[in-house]
């Protein structure tokens, strides 16, 4: 196919494709999906070899939030029956990050629900990281606290955060039919100053909150411009008591086609399958492995994973190995600061295309997160 071995070599030479030929990508036919999960496999492994990164997420404060996002079982007014706690003790936290690194996770992801923190939140957060580097030396902590405000990003760093991580999400265009109570160029200001405080900017996407493919291609390419070390991508889990729990718009075959998408695009970052994959992908995970390099081990913040024993097996058995501490995710050349090449391209948008129900609610895959942060009950790790 013209179109994959165009994009294969724009890839390999990180030249940012045509928004059409993005389009183009989540517009093959199921016929084609594994020619199109080949090509993207092979701008993969050009960069990143065959080694998965496995990320742990600490939920240091979960509920109440003022914010209403769509999508999310912590906003206000959620009626999802999740666990709601305030911050866990640094202690508390450093424990549960203790059962990821055990696990094999070489990365710990510090979420907290809210706006944005405070100064005292700051301090509560690096005082986390300085109790969880004590244990684990070597582990990389990326702080996700919300929107920041002058100098919190630079204090974070001062504590040993290596990254932070704020989602566009969706699209700009679209934001606003998603989240009423800040804006997409907050978001974007939130990375900017992560990025100029030094940490590592970790910055993605949710799909399947009913828009259309321009929009996946708007924010994957807005992403591409504010250029992150890494991006996740999410699939939208629909809890029920959210404003989205009808929205089941995602097939297996969908996602690889949207990951697909997010590789060509993006093609020497830190790709992380994220959110969602146990209840979109199901069965069709291992593929998804031939376009990430990098996964989340265990539980999410308010749901439930795979076991991370499950996890392991998976990356084993799909021929995958797991990217040890002694071992740098980024390519060189991202590392010294060159970022990705390749010139801008017009933001013309496509018609949208509409998006509609692709089969009956799998609702028996939500699962709420019962055990781990803010519970007597071991983590999944």
């Amino acid at each position: 196919m013209d179109l994959l071995n165009t994009l294969v070599e724009k890839g390999l030479r990180r030249e940012l494709p045509t928004r059409e030929e993005a389009l183009a990508v989540l517009a093959t036919s199921d016929d084609d999906l594994l020619e199109v999960v080949a090509a993207a496999g092979k701008v993969r492994r050009q960069w990143f070899g065959r080694r998965v990164k496995l990320n742990y997420l600490v939920n240091l404060k979960s509920g109440l939030c003022p914010e209403d996002c769509s999508y999310c079982s912590q906003r206000l007014g959620s009626k999802a029956e999740i666990l709601k706690y305030t911050w866990l003790k640094p202690d508390e936290a450093s424990k549960a990050a203790a059962a990821g690194v055990a696990g094999g996770a070489k990365r710990v992801c510090l979420v907290a629900s809210g706006r944005g923190p405070t100064d005292r939140d700051v301090d509560r957060v690096s005082q986390t990281i300085e109790a969880i580097k004590e244990q684990n030396e070597d582990v990389e902590i990326c702080a996700c606290l919300g929107l920041l405000s002058d100098g919190q990003a630079e204090r974070l760093r001062a504590a040993g955060a290596d990254a932070y991580n704020h989602n566009l999400n969706t699209s700009e265009g679209t934001y606003g039919d998603i989240t009423t109570t800040h804006t997409f160029t907050d978001r974007v200001d939130t990375v900017r100053r992560a990025q100029t405080a030094g940490l590592s900017a970790c910055s993605g996407l949710i799909a399947g909150m009913g828009e259309s493919d321009a929009d996946l291609v708007d924010v994957v390419f807005s992403l591409r411009e504010l250029d992150p070390d890494s991006v996740p991508v999410n699939f939208l889990i629909p809890f029920e008591g959210t404003p989205l729990a009808k929205e089941w718009n995602l097939t297996p075959q969908r996602c690889l086609r949207i990951l697909a998408m997010t590789r060509f695009v993006c093609p020497d970052v830190e790709v992380r399958l994220a959110g969602g994959r146990e209840v979109h992908l199901r069965s069709m995970q291992p593929l998804a492995l031939h376009l990430v390099n990098s996964i989340f081990l265990g539980d999410y913040l308010t749901s439930e994973g795979q076991e991370g024993r499950a996890d392991l097996e998976m990356i084993a058995d799909a021929g995958f190995e797991v990217e040890g501490a002694d071992t740098t995710t980024l390519p060189e050349h991202r590392r010294e600061g060159c970022g990705p090449c390749g010139g801008g391209e017009s933001r013309q948008s496509a018609p949208a295309e509409p998006v509609t129900s692709t089969g009956a609610p799998r609702t028996d895959l939500v699962s709420v997160r019962r055990r781990g942060a803010g519970t007597d009950l071991a983590p999944n790790a």
